[in-house]
């Protein structure tokens, strides 16, 4: 186990849409970059998705920043991504792996990454995608290939066989990192570690954890009988006991 968080080697990415908190993560040294999508902006309440995206780019010019196509045509998927790529030099643009009906975005993220757009893959979750994307990205354009590990283990499976492989397959891509998604505690940081992937993701959520990492577990033990103490009291549960039963 790691002692503390600043022996984490993995870039710690934020993954959210509130401004506000954004703002306040850029001030942390450990959070290298932010990753949005149209779900994570309606849950914060966007409506102008645009209008959101110009003025978080605005008050964050140097973290890079990715913000998704939501096209489900491939055609206008492109046309949306060359738009959003003008919006900032710290743009990446999210483009999920296939559309709806299934159908692989190879092709535009071929023609994007050989115009020199940073992309960033998303929904990726087997090998076959991972050297489908490798295969159709630029040698000498940055990218950020996006694994959705969390799911993958959702499912049952350990992701970090399938980390470790995908890593091997970008090795001839070496401006293409690899990125640890749908993050759900903050034990994955260290198994992104173990399979040697650039980047996670990490919710709000958890961010506001790091603290606990390397918390002495004696300690952790005594807080949670207090916290299990004090919602009792404040509760003011009871117990009925008889009188004649011994103490």
């Amino acid at each position: 186990m790691i002692a503390n968080t600043q022996n984490i080697k993995v870039q710690l990415y934020a993954d959210g849409a509130d401004i506000k908190q954004i703002l306040v993560l850029t001030n942390n040294p450990l959070i290298k970059g932010f990753t949005t999508n149209p779900s994570l902006m309606r849950a914060a309440g966007v409506t102008d998705y645009e209008q959101f995206a110009r003025e978080l780019l605005h008050l964050v010019p140097n973290h890079p920043i990715s913000f998704e196509v939501f096209a489900d045509d491939l055609g206008l998927m492109e046309k949306q991504a060359l738009q959003i790529a003008t919006w900032g030099k710290n743009v990446y643009v999210k483009i999920p792996v296939t559309n709806t009906k299934g159908e692989s975005t190879a092709s535009i993220i071929r023609r994007l990454s050989n115009a020199k757009i940073a992309l960033n893959v998303t929904a990726i979750l087997t090998l076959q995608q991972a050297q489908e994307v490798a295969d159709a990205l630029a040698v000498d354009t940055p990218a950020v290939v996006s694994i959705f590990a969390g799911r993958i283990a959702d499912t049952g499976v350990d992701p970090i066989p399938l980390m470790i492989k995908a890593k091997e397959i970008l090795r001839s891509k070496p401006k293409a990192e690899l990125l640890w998604a749908s993050t759900r505690e903050l034990l994955n940081i260290f198994h992104a570690e173990q399979s040697g992937t650039d980047i996670i993701t990490v919710p709000y959520n958890l961010l506001q954890r790091l603290d606990l990492i390397g918390k002495d577990l004696q300690e952790y033990s005594l807080d949670t009988v207090k916290v299990f103490y004090k919602d009792a009291v404040e509760a003011a549960f009871n117990i009925n006991i008889p009188a004649d039963v011994p103490a």
